[in-house]
């Protein structure tokens, strides 16, 4: 029996989420159709992270077993060519056995797009978050800086969350503006449920002027979600990556990173 990992690519406005359900069409369903034609049995896929309805990915990363043996690249191009157009394998490749895309990973990166413009966007609008209030990005990049570390970040968890813990490290944390764009880029062990959205609604308050910046710090410190800014919508956010131990050889955070496109701004090339 092998087992294959993969690097999953996807456009989540169609879908209920990654998770498969019942009914509703889901990125997984999708997948393991798409794959099970390509292994001639039914295929289960277990992924590094879910994402919520209208959610992208950039790098999501599934695992499945196979006793039918194939090329690395046949799984990835079956796989895509029997899937959705927006559903793309990025790569395909053969890992141990003790290997689990979820259990095993280091870190997960998510990036939030922030279109910052009087317009609302028209090619990118199922992409980008569209904010018309100007937006101070350096106040929202050192307010994110409070949160950083181990902390509950009940504040910060919807309600449905179904983790045992609110405990979460938040690695490394950034605001960055490029024109009209402003990106969240947050790392941290795992993420709870709404958790990067639940930043996001909460940032662009102290962006906004509506908070000061150590505010943030407050609401972290409080446990209390009902103290933090709105949930961001869903379509401004990318699953970015996924960083696992080294001897399992998988592409890093780096080669997703690089996929990400500039949020589009308005001014003329």
């Amino acid at each position: 029996m092998a087992r294959i990992a993969l690097g999953i690519e996807y456009d989540g406005t169609a879908y209920a989420g990654w998770q498969q359900q019942a009914h509703a069409r889901s990125v997984q369903s999708v997948l393991q159709d798409a794959l099970g034609g390509v292994a001639g049995h039914e295929i289960r896929l277990a992924a590094a992270g879910r994402t919520d309805a209208g959610v992208h990915a950039l790098l999501q990363v599934a695992h499945f077993d196979s006793d039918v043996v194939r090329p690395e690249q046949a799984w990835a191009l079956g796989g895509t060519a029997g899937s959705a157009d927006d559903v793309t394998i990025l790569w395909a490749r053969t890992v141990p056995g003790h290997f689990h895309a979820r259990h095993g990973a280091l870190s997960r990166t998510y990036v939030y797009r922030i279109l910052n413009r009087s317009m609302r966007p028209a090619l990118e609008r199922r992409r980008v978050c569209w904010v018309r209030r100007p937006l101070d990005a350096a106040a929202m990049h050192r307010a994110a800086q409070r949160l950083l570390g181990e902390h509950d970040f009940t504040s910060f968890r919807a309600a449905e969350c179904q983790s045992a813990t609110p405990l979460r490290n938040l690695v490394a944390a950034s605001v960055e503006r490029e024109g009209d764009g402003v990106r969240l880029t947050v790392r941290a062990n795992a993420f709870l449920h709404h958790m990067v959205r639940n930043l996001a609604g909460s940032l662009l308050l102290v962006g906004s002027g509506q908070r000061p910046e150590a505010w943030l710090e407050e609401v972290l410190a409080a446990r209390d979600r009902t103290l933090a800014g709105p949930t961001a919508p869903p379509q401004g956010l990318y699953f970015a990556g996924v960083e696992y131990p080294a001897e399992f050889g998988l592409p890093s955070l780096a080669a997703a990173s690089g996929r990400l496109p500039a949020t589009p701004t308005g001014e003329p090339p």
